[in-house]
């Protein structure tokens, strides 16, 4: 899960301000793509979906991104359909995975969706 998950134009009364949920797993896909520099069947990979599905989340993340930096709306990141990797998954990758070992530098910390939390 991010450390922050509510961004806003700074100085402005954000009570009257719409707001964009960016769901975890799209949250997920542009750290991996764009903070790890994974490719999107890396990323597909890492996430245990298909890279179709990773190309669609991406993509609507964002949109999402560009509504709030150009229209000056708050941005929360909440929801979506994810599973919690606690360490015990294999093959997930993520950094406290058994599985990840000292080889795994990169981390997804989530893995294939298949419940709301």
């Amino acid at each position: 899960m991010p450390k922050h998950c509510s961004f806003g134009p700074m100085g402005e009364n954000l009570q009257d301000r719409p707001v964009i949920l960016l769901a975890v797993d799209e949250y997920e896909t542009i750290r991996l793509i764009d903070l790890e520099n994974l490719n999107q069947e890396e990323c597909a990979g890492r996430m245990g979906v298909a890279r179709t599905t990773v190309q669609a989340i991406y993509n609507s993340a964002r949109k999402k991104l560009a509504q709030c930096l150009v229209e000056g709306k708050e941005l929360r990141v909440d929801g979506g359909d994810y599973v919690l990797c606690e360490g015990e998954l294999t093959g997930c990758h993520c950094r406290r995975c058994h599985a990840g070992g000292k080889n795994n530098k990169l981390g997804g910390g989530i893995s294939e969706s298949s419940s709301n939390l």
